[in-house]
């Protein structure tokens, strides 16, 4: 599964090389459940990056490039909306449980940044993700601009009131 990835172009889901469809079909026995195991996979990539950011940067910097992330993923899933609307069809709790990992690495680098002096306490990060995603929500155009320079407030927003470390 590590070579499938999203392809926005089509709004289709790109195979990994030379996998046959029969391959394909060994492993998941419908196209939905193909898109749900990508897209979990992607979830998890993006989930794994709050431990990298902050072995590399500030927490309040990992936390901004975090959100960066979180708006490059919800652009991704727009390009994915007729693919991950078959899966919502179904009983699968992939949408729950993508939103509970996303809303726990927030908290991993919004309780970093806490710790460092550099964000205030008091926001969780399902609050922050409720934010982001009523941003990354809108169908309108330059969206995505807007939510990159929405991001830079929240982060403005954070920062505010953060106490320094004792």
């Amino acid at each position: 599964m590590s070579g499938a990835r999203w392809n926005t172009g089509d709004g289709g889901v790109r195979a990994p090389p030379l996998s046959g469809v029969g391959t394909l079909y060994r492993h998941f026995e419908t196209r939905e459940a193909l898109v749900a195991e990508v897209y979990r996979q992607e979830v998890a990539e993006l989930c794994a990056a709050p431990a990298r950011l902050l072995a590399r940067y500030t927490p309040d910097e990992a936390l901004r490039r975090f959100l960066l992330l979180l708006v490059e993923h919800s652009a991704v899933g727009k390009g994915m909306a007729e693919a991950l609307e078959s899966i919502m069809a179904t009983d699968s709790p992939i949408f729950d449980n993508a939103r509970a990992e996303m809303a726990r690495a927030l908290d991993e680098l919004l309780s970093a940044g806490v710790a460092a002096g550099t964000i205030r306490s008091g926001i969780s990060g399902r609050v922050l993700l409720r934010a982001l995603g009523g941003i990354c929500g809108m169908r309108a155009k330059g969206w995505e601009d807007d939510a990159v320079r929405i991001t830079e407030i929240f982060r403005d927003g954070l920062r505010y009131g953060a106490a320094s470390p004792s």
